[in-house]
């Protein structure tokens, strides 16, 4: 399986004073640390190498994680340092510990779904990118992606339009040559990059069929603690 990167950098201000003190990963769901909720399952996934991209309050994510052993993964770390570079510039530093291919995955997001099927669909695709899409509707969030055929064709989060019914679902695969004309330290968002693949006929689709869980947001967190509190996903 390709290295995972964990985008676990932001300031998670939609949480208002709950991150004030934690980072958003450390965020108890159920009784439990999300990144240490994140780490069990993409192991069970048949993940072995996680990279922490971090930024706010890094070093307790670094402290309660440690070097991964705990979920038999070897875990590393890529801190933005003391300026936040958003999540592009993140994954930008953090490529010499990543490799040519590797999974993205939002550091609050939970997402039931196959890692196997869908790094088997990118090694078959003619694409750089990979993005999973849920078929939405505006149902968990506003819908962001317009998908055909295996191919997302339009994805932008900043102007949404009435054809797009599906929506990043949270999960991508990436070429590390997508990311080749940046700069170091560069502050740049993913979703520009996902959205320049996207118009250019450069980003496969993967659609998934069953819901995600976030924690970035109050109504995320409740509908999380639920899913958890059932044994979602154990």
């Amino acid at each position: 399986m390709f290295p995972l990167a964990i985008l676990a950098g932001g300031l998670a201000t939609r949480l208002g004073t709950v991150t004030e003190k934690i980072p958003k990963a450390l965020i108890e769901v159920a009784g439990k640390p999300f990144v240490c909720r994140q780490l069990d399952y993409v192991r069970r996934q048949g993940i072995t190498d996680v990279v922490m991209c971090t930024g706010h309050l890094g070093e307790q994510i670094e402290a309660v994680v440690k070097d991964g052993a705990a979920y038999n993964l070897r875990v590393r770390y890529s801190p933005d340092g003391p300026k936040l570079l958003g999540t592009g510039g993140a994954l930008h530093q953090a490529l010499p510990l990543l490799g040519t291919y590797f999974f993205v995955l939002y550091g609050d997001a939970y997402l039931p779904c196959d890692f196997g099927a869908i790094q088997q669909a990118f090694t078959k695709c003619d694409k750089p990118a990979l993005m999973t899409v849920l078929r939405n509707e505006d149902r968990w969030d506003k819908s962001n992606v317009v998908y055909r055929d295996g191919v997302v064709v339009d994805y932008n989060k900043r102007a949404r339009h009435p054809d797009m019914a599906h929506i990043d679902y949270g999960l991508g695969i990436l070429s590390s040559s997508v990311l080749a004309q940046y700069q170091q330290k560069e502050v740049f968002d993913l979703a520009d990059v996902y959205y320049e693949l996207s118009i250019s006929n450069q980003l496969a689709g993967f659609e998934v069929t069953e819901r995600f869980y976030e924690i970035g947001s109050f109504r995320g967190l409740k509908d999380a603690e639920i899913y958890f509190s059932r044994g979602g996903s154990d």
